[in-house]
């Protein structure tokens, strides 16, 4: 990957990680990453790194069922039918996955996974 590209997702992977809706998974994903960089594991890595995000982003059907679900309801409150109608909106703008933080990193970076794969 060059200079450029491993600066921009440098920079999105602290995004993700400093973002509240990151999971621990993808932190430690992302740390792993950034630990390889410049080293012999740095291209192992970064294939683990982007099937952890390919995993853990958010499509938006998946969070409408969620958040319209009994364990939505637990984790977003009285706010899940407002997550519910956001990520209905957003979809219909031509979005396809949750605009929280955390997924709008993964996004961003899996938006370069071929020039991140590319050596």
């Amino acid at each position: 990957m060059n200079a450029e590209v491993k600066d921009y997702v440098v920079e999105k992977t602290h995004e993700l990680m400093e973002a509240a809706s990151c999971s621990k998974e993808a932190k430690e994903a992302a740390q792993a990453w950034l630990d390889a960089l410049g080293t012999a594991a740095e291209a192992e890595e970064t294939k683990k790194y982007i099937a952890e995000l390919e995993e853990d982003i958010m499509p938006l059907e998946g969070l409408i069922a969620f958040a319209e679900s009994d364990m939505g309801v637990k984790v977003f409150g009285d706010a899940a039918g407002g997550v519910a109608e956001h990520a209905r909106q957003i979809k219909a703008a031509g979005a396809k996955y949750c605009d929280c933080p955390a997924c709008a990193a993964v996004e961003a970076i899996l938006a370069k996974k071929e020039e991140m794969l590319a050596n």
